[in-house]
């Protein structure tokens, strides 16, 4: 039998690509429920704009169907010389191969109070229950870690009138990943929703207690006291790998693998939030804690768990979020530096929430990569112009194959290539769109 821990996007990939190549047995364990939910939507179901089971992908039959066990349920221990699980109401469990999908967990950095009543994140089903839970008397909220997790928890709480105060370490938001200008973009935009109050490079001290032992305020170590009714920790997130306690499976910040995803363990992987590579990719970090590498991760183990053993090759980097009403993307490496012998070139609307960042070697002009706000670009052809090493006048003057904004959105094309051609000394033309071409003659 192959078990599976964890009903995430990584897991459940591995589970359904498993069964498209074999009649294995396969079991998944998770403790936090029992069907596999998008976790990026959680925010709208607070918001309203769904119910929790317009979460999950598939309707409850698709796993009888597909002959995948499920169990709710949380491992406690792991015996990896007999093979077998152990659950917490002593259940025990043998497996012939192990795929260890946990995920991450949101970190705390031993601040004092943290652990106190109204204090939660936005990671689980778990945590959108107690946040809902929290919003009964809830006027003002403290947000703590400027990342993508606390816009979304700042978006939730302004959907219902809350005034919501965001302590940011940095000078400027999430400027660990964007660029100065990017980040100073957003910024600009989080100053037009009322009810956000944003403080930069200013960190928290202190959660206070009441006489309930509920966080009543913040202490910041600038010295500011904000009253509040609810504290979320949202600075970032680290791999979950309790559950290896007391094995011989080896650990550092994640789980250690290499590039087949095989841990120091015969028959026993790790994929996902939890993964750490051994030797990481080019450009890429140890740790990779997004969608689209989880999905990756688990159609590669696939083939290798079911006999072909296969390395891990997500491809070019890509993302993608949301910073309330601006819709962002990236392909590539956009750092938030340029390196040595690399140029830019961004183009800016304000007043319509667009910018476009681009970065290309000085010399060959190869494109390296792009930042996208506001305007909807399409993923397929941007990794087709860096897997070609496409340069940057090709890429501009195809940027109108790449758009896949609605109808009667503004185009921005001729926009973009006349600043160009104005700062470069250029005379790009720009093409017609035949993005449809591009897709059919693959």
């Amino acid at each position: 039998m192959i078990a599976i821990i964890g009903n995430g996007i990584a897991g459940v990939t591995a589970a359904r690509y498993i069964r498209k190549r074999s009649q294995e047995e396969i079991l998944i364990i998770s403790a936090e429920s029992k069907y596999f939910f998008s976790r990026t939507a959680l925010m709208y179901v607070y918001m309203g704009h769904m119910k929790f089971e317009h979460l999950e992908p598939y309707e409850p039959h698709f796993w009888e169907k597909n002959r995948i066990q499920l169990k709710q349920a949380r491992v406690s221990s792991i015996n990896t010389d007999q093979k077998e699980l152990e659950l917490e109401n002593g259940e025990k469990i043998a497996f012939d191969s192990l795929i260890l999908a946990t995920g991450s967990k949101p970190n705390k950095f031993g601040w004092k109070g943290q652990d106190l009543k109204r204090v939660g994140g936005l990671y689980s089903k778990q945590d959108l229950e107690y946040v809902e839970k929290c919003s009964d008397i809830l006027e003002t909220a403290v947000i703590v870690g400027g990342g993508l997790i606390g816009i979304e928890l700042a978006e939730m709480f302004l959907s219902r009138n809350k005034e919501v105060h965001f302590l940011v370490r940095e000078a400027n938001f999430w400027g660990g990943v964007l660029p100065t200008e990017d980040s100073q973009f957003i910024m600009e935009h989080f100053k037009k929703h009322h009810g956000l109050h944003m403080h930069y490079e200013d960190e928290l001290e202190e959660i206070i207690s009441n006489e309930n032992g509920e966080a009543k305020a913040v202490l910041t170590k600038s010295g500011k006291t904000i009253d509040c009714q609810f504290v979320g920790l949202t600075a970032g997130v680290s791999p979950n790998i309790g559950v290896t306690e007391g094995t011989s499976i080896e650990t550092n910040r994640g789980i250690k693998v290499n590039r087949f995803l095989e841990t120091n363990i015969k028959d026993v992987y790790a994929i996902g939030d939890c993964a750490e590579f051994n030797e990481p990719l080019p450009d890429r970090r140890p740790i990779e804690q997004v969608w689209y590498t989880g999905k990756f991760m688990g159609e590669t183990v696939a083939k290798t768990i079911t006999g072909e053993r296969s390395a891990y090759n997500p491809g070019h980097w890509f993302n993608s979020a949301k910073f309330f009403d601006i819709e962002y993307q990236t392909y590539g490496n956009v750092l938030n530096k340029l390196s040595e012998g690399q140029s830019e070139f961004i183009f800016k609307d304000v007043d319509r929430n667009v910018l476009l960042h681009f970065v290309f070697e000085t010399e060959s002009r190869r494109f390296v990569g792009v930042n996208n706000f506001g305007i909807r670009l399409r993923h397929p052809l941007f990794n087709e112009w860096l897997l070609q090493g496409a340069t940057i006048e090709e890429v501009l003057k195809n940027l109108r194959s790449a758009n896949f904004d609605p109808e009667f959105y503004k185009k921005y094309e001729t926009a973009v290539i006349n600043q160009f051609n104005a700062e470069f000394n250029t005379s790009i033309e720009l093409e017609k769109a035949k993005w449809w071409q591009t897709l059919i003659a693959k």
